[in-house]
């Protein structure tokens, strides 16, 4: 599965793709994550991409043309557009398997500043899907476009190694426990719960039920 990503800063993403999961994925061919930068599709001698907005307002608006050039780039056959918004659809682990689920190349557009021309969306019509992470506002896609990434990776059959490891396919309890069995700390001693030393898997499951 390839991530398509149009944004003004590819960089801000290289540490977190460069290590544990994401990083034996990219190196096992399970997943690719491609960048694209606006500044390299504008026909502006200084590479500029950002204007003033009409009717006014504070900050400055991304170009439709140089995003729309960098979609239009991008060869593959089967792709959909995740245009980043918090007016969007919630995005949940049911989003995230669907995609992975249909195996389609991700294009996803990171705004900044004021946003991008929304133009992008019309060219490109019934291929975009406005999604959101969450019920608040950042300064720039990046993250949320990670989050989407580390979210449908973990869905695709090998990424993860065990697919037992996914917490949605199974009982997983917010609190987990592991050696040593008891420690000290300013005096106090903290022991790991006695239903999990009882070997009783039954019971065990039933206490991971009552902690969710």
């Amino acid at each position: 599965m390839i991530f398509h990503i149009i944004t003004l800063f590819p960089d801000a993403f290289r540490s977190y793709l460069n290590e544990s999961i994401l990083k034996r994925a990219i190196d096992d061919k399970k997943i690719a994550v491609k960048f694209y930068n606006p500044r390299d599709f504008t026909k502006d001698k200084n590479k500029r991409i950002d204007r003033a907005p009409y009717g006014g307002g504070p900050g400055m608006v991304i170009q439709a043309e140089p995003v729309i050039r960098a979609i239009a780039s991008i060869q593959a056959k089967k792709s959909k557009i995740i245009w980043l918004t918090p007016n969007g659809k919630q995005f949940t682990n049911q989003t995230a398997r669907k995609f992975a689920n249909k195996k389609q190349d991700l294009i996803i557009i990171c705004g900044r500043y004021e946003g991008i021309d929304a133009r992008v969306k019309s060219a490109f019509g019934g291929k975009v899907e406005e999604i959101s992470v969450g019920p608040f506002v950042l300064t720039g896609g990046e993250l949320p476009a990670m989050v989407i990434i580390d979210a449908i990776a973990r869905q695709i059959p090998g990424v993860l190694g065990d697919e037992n490891s996914l917490e949605e396919n199974r009982i997983a309890s917010p609190d987990v426990y592991t050696r040593p069995e008891v420690f000290k700390y300013k005096g106090k001693n903290y022991r790991v719960p006695k239903i999990l030393l009882s070997g009783h898997h039954q019971k065990i499951e039933k206490w991971r039920i009552s902690k969710i």
